[in-house]
């Protein structure tokens, strides 16, 4: 299962983050999760929703550039030492992440150099893997 994720690149400056999450809202999007990382001149900040086809819409309307993604949600145990094991499950296999961020509660988003191969690793273990249908429908 890989879920959507939108990257939106902007320029560094006071107030593009808030026009993003102020245009999904208008737009009736609710983001689940996101990260901003920057440069000196530009940002991305990577988003996952509820409706992913309404968000990359919006976005491109009011001109900004979007790339998608497939990522990796994972459900995990709320018990200290969760996120270490998932983790190590993947990269002491040789498969890279390249990053990782929180959704609201304990899902969290997983960008992996090989998604599929991941997705076997993960199997099994007491994680739920989350489809963009559980994105949809997730709150804390």
């Amino acid at each position: 299962m890989k879920v959507r994720q939108l990257a939106v690149f902007i320029e560094n400056k006071p107030g593009r983050v808030s026009e993003i999450a102020d245009l999904l809202g208008r737009s009736d999007v609710n983001i689940r999760g996101f990260s901003v990382s920057d440069t000196a001149d530009y940002g991305i900040m990577r988003l996952v929703v509820d409706k992913p086809d309404v968000a990359r819409a919006a976005l491109k309307d009011e001109g900004f550039t979007v790339r998608e993604d497939e990522v990796i949600c994972v459900q995990l145990p709320d018990e200290p030492g969760a996120l270490g094991k998932v983790l190590f499950a993947v990269s002491d296999a040789g498969v890279n992440i390249e990053y990782v961020y929180s959704l609201v509660g304990t899902a969290v988003v997983l960008n992996v150099s090989d998604a599929d191969r991941a997705l076997r690793l993960l199997e099994g273990r007491p994680v739920k893997l989350m489809s963009q249908e559980d994105i949809a429908k997730y709150a804390t």
